[in-house]
């Protein structure tokens, strides 16, 4: 089966706004709504978890009832980190589902993914034992020498900008992340930086310019605008 983990789990700083980022109402409900929504209606998810706020269990669980997201199994709380918050989450699969079950970690805050970028994600998990959604960088890269500063560029060639969906089998997930603290691994920002961070090689899925993340006002006006234009129908 194919579960799919919402990181839910940040305060939204960045966002100048009093509520949580992702409880923060656009259009006509929160922005966690459309992301929730997206794996509600994909026919191979089977079930969601979310890695959610103290304090904020119950809201979410009425919002899920209002809008009918049945796939809405379990919450569990985040941690200190985003490393932390994910591995709640990963853990608490693994309680609960078979090792070679997939999972996929998805951010709140994207709450425009698309079918297509969920199903690539995981028919390259079932091939290649990871999928990663990503875009291939369209823009010259610089690398910083100084606080204002550079002297070298890094070809966009090889670069990659990753996403989420990000797809392990949930065992595998798991297992890195027991050995990451083993090794004192602490600050990895996403799932495939954790990976490599413990030498292994991740495979690439399908990404897609509108399957933003919501971090800064700009980018909730970027949201609006796309939600204007019927992004949230792909």
């Amino acid at each position: 089966m194919n579960l799919a983990l919402i990181i839910a789990g940040g305060s939204g700083q960045r966002m100048q706004r009093e509520l949580p980022k992702q409880f923060l109402t656009v259009g006509d409900k929160p922005i966690i709504l459309y992301t929730l929504e997206a794996f509600q209606r994909h026919p191979d998810i089977a079930e969601i978890g979310v890695v959610c706020l103290d304090g904020w269990h119950e809201v979410l669980r009425a919002y899920a009832r209002q809008y009918r997201i049945d796939k809405l199994s379990w919450i569990v709380s985040g941690g200190e980190t985003g490393q932390a918050s994910i591995r709640n989450g990963v853990l608490e699969a693994e309680r609960r589902y078979q090792p070679d079950d997939l999972i996929l970690i998805h951010d709140a805050i994207r709450p425009l993914v698309s079918r297509q970028v969920i199903s690539d994600c995981i028919e390259q998990c079932r091939r290649f034992g990871s999928a990663v959604a990503a875009l291939p960088c369209s823009t010259a890269v610089l690398r910083r020498t100084g606080a204002e500063q550079s002297g070298e560029f890094v070809p966009r060639e090889t670069l990659a900008m990753t996403q989420t969906p990000q797809a392990f089998p949930i065992g595998k997930l798991a297992r890195a992340h027991r050995t990451a603290l083993a090794r004192g691994i602490t600050d990895s920002v996403a799932s495939c930086t954790l990976m490599i961070a413990l030498g292994e090689t991740v495979h690439l899925s399908r990404g897609s310019a509108t399957n933003i993340k919501l971090t800064t006002p700009d980018d909730l006006k970027l949201f609006q605008a796309l939600l204007a234009d019927g992004a949230c129908q792909i």
